[in-house]
């Protein structure tokens, strides 16, 4: 399977369960961070390893657009308390299916992890955008396009 084959058939699976379960973004954010985590301690390994180099792009964080700061964005919450109220089975059921994805499409991990930045540039947008700790557990909103 071509590489933009196998980003999107991961994309069309993601879409289809997170809108299935209706996942909030810190269920799907908390998901992709242990992915992209794991995924680039291997990538940089290998990359130490052979004297390359990491393109900004897979190595960072994809920018987002920062709230308005006229808004005030301190928003307080007890992180030990929301990490008790996410829906752990689910988020199992979705790291489940990018980590079977990935190995079934034989996704090298520069793409891997690519797919998995934009569904991380999104989750937080969102996040960034919250108004309070309730919109934490509000459901993902995927563009039209997505």
């Amino acid at each position: 399977m071509s590489d933009s084959d196998a980003m999107v058939t991961l994309q069309e699976r993601m879409v289809n369960l997170i809108g299935q379960l209706t996942m909030p973004v810190v269920e799907v954010a908390l998901v992709l961070q242990h992915h992209i985590h794991g995924m680039m301690i291997s990538l940089t390994q290998h990359v130490a390893q052979s004297g390359g180099q990491l393109n900004d792009k897979v190595a960072n964080p994809w920018p987002i657009v920062s709230p308005d700061e006229s808004i005030d964005s301190q928003i307080g919450f007890d992180v030990e308390k929301v990490l008790k109220i996410v829906d752990q089975d689910r988020m199992d059921i979705l790291s489940t299916l990018i980590r079977v994805t990935l190995i079934e499409t034989e996704m090298n991990l520069i793409e891997g992890i690519l797919a998995l930045r934009s569904w991380e540039q999104l989750v937080r947008q969102q996040l960034a955008d919250a108004n309070g700790p309730g919109q934490l557990f509000s459901p993902i909103d995927l563009p039209e396009e997505w």
